[in-house]
């Protein structure tokens, strides 16, 4: 068992650490008080690439999961829960929580032996302590492990060897001391016609006893005209539920208006403490939520603590680990030192450096999301954005007031990761810019925003010469929208998603259609696009090539190409230095269900550029005016009274 030693003077001499087995009676229970993280089993239907989330077999064979909690490992077999879903990230717990130790304890059947390993903030991994156990007589072991040398980074996990054929249960992480008080836990999923995947994430919550146990309030914001309270599973979520379950129908309002009244629902209306937000679209492993309370049972100081995503179209994959804002140009980002696309299915954690080190964020995605109610009584409610930036400019402003947030590994969900999606450019386009807008407004440092117009200019350029022109029109609409101030944010709120998608259908690309064979062949064959398909490399080819580009676009488009397209291009051959030099294509959707039929247009090309120029010269010039207007309103566009007296006038029906 290590022990936290006094830290010694920087010319004394370092000691190693020392590793030995422990005493049978330092192994004896009674150091775990309170549960922190369960050992997870896969599921039995569980593909080899998702176990390696749960499990490391590659020198155990196929384990035997008996159930969530417990399985059986062959003789002369080592098996490593170095996993995403079983190791225990210290120091994130070093960092943030009031814990100096953690406490292992497994209960192991069978002749074994179980060995304790840390890794520090490069990877490089070291074992800790361990302890042998003979004979198939059930005993439950405890390690108290100090949380002290993890201060940038490292895992604890621990592997089992065996003998012969041994079971392995009721594993966990657990604090040696209870908290200071225990959450009582909200839940909040916002809806949008999908009541079945809604559902599911509400099964996900009761099947689990100690899940279901832990919750105080569960309320669903159901936006659409599919109600979830008529899905086929319903009745039994309901019924398991109680009273504690809340249905709130009310109009679209965006992920903003839904997950702003699961919020409104706990904390205005019941006495929950910390309220998760979770999206509908995903598939939950339910002891995240019991991480998240624990992680915020136990936290210093009162943070926000975020689910990381997982790729539900590959399971094995972590998406992303951390984002941050970047204030030059005021955009989202992966967090310095984080790996993008992690696949667990083909490199474990004791062979992945980089994700042994603590990453800092500055908000979490509202995938699932944490919100203790001390935050929410500090800084209010998030912006009435529909969609869009609402969890990055919350996440912003509660760091502003003193509350860190913290993407906690180990804790996740499955989501529909951003490759199948083009959101950039679809009507969403819309609120991705005046939300990132009105989120500069109150959070930039820059006088007159930085980068930020520059690299708007550059991606209007970009999309016009894609023949996207429909982007275009929606990102001068947000640039107006923004100019006309704050005022008319909550009355605009349910028709703005109506707006975004009339003025998206004004081009022939912002309308889908179901298939390039709903059009003639195309006039132009493969081999004549060869030329065309080569990429720039160097700054000298890129520039001529886009000067090329630009060129092309005021010249006079072939009649023929609005009728017949000049080639059929898959979603992600659909580049820049290819599309600028054509007169029209059809273009898959970034989820493959159709195609947009692209047609180049001059005309349009010179308007919109020159709109696009004018309009961000013009935000430029009045940024400093602009940012004092909406940080003047931003304490009742996030205010409780005026979010209730929005609801009321929109109207709702509980359930």
């Amino acid at each position: 068992m290590t022990t936290t030693e006094p830290i010694a003077p920087e010319d004394a001499p370092v000691s190693p650490e020392v590793v030995s087995d422990p005493a049978a009676e330092d192994l004896a229970p009674g150091k775990a008080v309170e549960l922190l993280q369960r050992v997870l089993m896969p599921r039995p239907a569980d593909q080899l690439k998702v176990r390696s989330l749960y499990l490391d077999e590659v020198n155990a064979g196929r384990v035997k999961a008996q159930d969530r909690f417990s399985a059986v490992i062959g003789p002369a077999s080592e098996l490593s829960f170095a996993t995403y879903f079983n190791a225990f990230p210290a120091s994130y717990w070093r960092r943030w929580s009031v814990l100096d130790s953690v406490v292992l304890q497994v209960t192991v059947a069978g002749t074994c032996r179980v060995d304790v390993y840390r890794s520090k903030a490069d990877g490089e991994s070291m074992h800790v302590t361990g302890a042998t156990h003979e004979g198939h007589d059930e005993r439950t072991l405890e390690f108290e492990l100090d949380l002290g040398p993890f201060i940038d980074g490292g895992w604890y996990w621990f592997d089992v060897t065996t003998e012969d054929e041994t079971t392995v249960r009721r594993a966990g992480w657990y604090a040696p001391q209870a908290p200071a008080e225990q959450p009582r836990l909200g839940i909040g999923i916002c809806t949008y016609n999908r009541p079945v995947d809604a559902v599911a994430a509400l099964t996900a919550l009761v099947e689990d006893d100690v899940v279901r146990d832990a919750l105080h309030l569960v309320t669903v914001a159901d936006q659409g005209g599919n109600h979830v309270r008529d899905a086929a599973l319903y009745p039994a979520v309901a019924e398991a539920l109680g009273e504690r379950l809340r249905i709130v129908e009310q109009p679209n309002l965006g992920g903003s208006g839904g997950f702003a009244r699961t919020m409104y629902e706990s904390f205005t209306a019941s006495d929950v403490t910390h309220h998760i937000l979770l999206d509908d679209d995903i598939q939950l492993e339910p002891d995240s939520i019991l991480r998240a309370r624990a992680f915020a049972a136990y936290a210093e100081k009162p943070m926000l603590v975020g689910g990381q995503m997982l790729a539900l179209q590959d399971r094995s994959v972590l998406h992303t680990m951390g984002e941050i804002v970047d204030r030059s140009n005021f955009f989202w980002r992966n967090a310095p030192n984080t790996e993008y696309f992690h696949d667990f299915g083909e490199k474990t954690l004791r062979e992945s450096p980089d994700l042994h080190r603590r990453i800092d964020v500055d908000y979490n995605g509202w995938w699932m999301c944490l919100i203790p109610r001390t935050v929410f009584e500090a800084i209010g409610m998030p912006l009435p954005v529909f969609i869009k930036w609402d969890d990055a400019e919350y996440g912003l402003r509660a760091f502003a007031a003193g509350f860190p947030t913290t993407s906690l590994p180990g804790t996740a969900i499955w989501h529909l990761s951003w490759g199948d999606k083009d959101d950039a450019s679809d009507w969403q386009a819309y609120f991705h810019i005046r939300n990132r807008l009105i989120a500069a407004a109150l959070h930039s440092p820059h006088k007159h925003g930085g980068k930020l117009f520059r690299e708007m200019l550059k991606a209007d350029l970009r999309f016009l010469i894609t023949l996207q022109y429909s982007t275009a029109e929606l990102h001068q609409m947000a640039y107006r929208d923004f100019l006309a101030g704050p005022e008319r944010l909550f009355e605009d709120m349910p028709g703005s998603v109506g707006k975004a998608r009339k003025t998206r259908s004004l081009h022939p690309d912002g309308r889908v259609l179901g298939n390039s064979g709903d059009l003639p062949l195309p006039s132009m064959s493969t081999a004549e696009a060869l030329s065309f398909r080569r990429i720039p490399v160097g700054a000298a080819q890129i520039g001529k090539t886009l000067v090329k580009a630009i060129a092309h676009n005021a010249t006079k488009v072939d009649p023929g190409a609005r009728e017949v397209p000049q080639l059929n291009l898959a979603f992600q051959d659909a580049q820049w230095f290819l599309l600028a030099r054509l007169d029209s294509a059809t273009v898959g959707t970034a989820d493959g269900r159709g195609v947009t039929f692209r047609q180049r247009d001059p005309e349009a090309f010179r308007r919109l550029f020159g709109r696009s120029s004018q309009l961000l010269r013009r935000l430029y010039t009045e940024w400093p005016e602009l940012q004092r207007r909406y940080r003047d309103a931003a304490g009742e566009l996030t205010s409780v009274e005026r979010w209730g007296t929005a609801f009321d006038s929109w109207g709702s029906t509980r359930f």
